[in-house]
């Protein structure tokens, strides 16, 4: 599978290579998520086609992998690229702190995304290994759907919060977002354990959870997005910060102010 994931790697880097020579006209870096999720999934699913294991559970990891990307590239397309509205808070931030040398540095961004795209792809790829499907794998798709049900209803919470024009400038701490600043980033981080479920422990399945917590936690995610919210949100962002979870659902502090 070595040539499939590097053929995989060669289309996913000139696909990103597209959508950076398309930013630099729009100034809007927001679309990278959509593509990173489907080029993930389109991944998968090409592994899986030429993969010579199990076809039962070659369809249920495809499968698995494929809706997963669809449901957050629909996700992402309808509520951060559709309409033209304005690009997302992480990669403005990004823009803003590079300055001139935002081209350059996006370009990075857009092949690293490529590279983490094929990363992340390489879980799945560990749990194609294995015979005929068990309880192992029946325990992994439980979990799958306990984590994309606990992410869309996230992701639901808190675009049902921003469409209120009464909540500009305000935090979400409506739902799951009482529990956690990053529900959505937590369920996303669970999904990643399902694989290594379905894959027994295969070695690369591990990479999934691992890798997925260190660019929530120190890459792409958190800090990006928090760095954004307090620009925006000031104050009532610092009082959530210091009274609730950063990513693991716990009870929220109390607010003394």
């Amino acid at each position: 599978m070595t040539s499939t994931v590097l053929l995989g790697w060669a289309v996913v880097a000139a696909i990103m290579t597209v959508l950076w020579a398309r930013q630099l006209r729009t100034r809007d870096a927001t679309s990278v998520d959509v593509a990173w999720a489907l080029c993930l999934g389109g991944l998968v699913v090409l592994y899986a086609l030429r993969h010579d294991g199990d076809p039962a559970r070659r369809a249920l990891v495809a499968g698995l992998v494929l809706f997963w990307a669809l449901r957050l590239a629909g996700h992402l397309f309808l509520h951060r690229v559709r309409g033209g509205g304005a690009e997302d808070g992480r990669y403005r931030a990004m823009r803003d702190h590079w300055g001139a040398r935002a081209p350059l540095w996006f370009f990075v961004v857009y092949q690293v995304q490529a590279f983490a795209a094929v990363l992340m792809s390489l879980p799945p790829l560990g749990a194609l290994e294995g015979g005929p499907l068990d309880g192992w794998a029946f325990a992994g798709v439980a979990l799958w759907l306990v984590a994309v049900a606990g992410e869309g209803l996230a992701d639901r919470q808190l675009a049902r919060f921003r469409a209120d024009p009464a909540n500009r400038g305000r935090t979400c701490r409506a739902g799951l977002w009482r529990y956690s600043r990053h529900p959505n980033y937590f369920f996303e981080w669970v999904q990643w354990w399902a694989y290594v479920l379905v894959g027994k422990g295969a070695a690369l399945t591990w990479l999934g959870p691992v890798l997925m917590l260190l660019f929530l936690y120190r890459v792409t995610g958190i800090p990006w997005t928090e760095r954004q919210a307090l620009k925006s949100r000031g104050d009532d962002y610092r009082r959530y910060q210091e009274t609730t979870s950063a990513f693991f659902p716990w009870f929220p502090k109390e607010d003394d102010r």
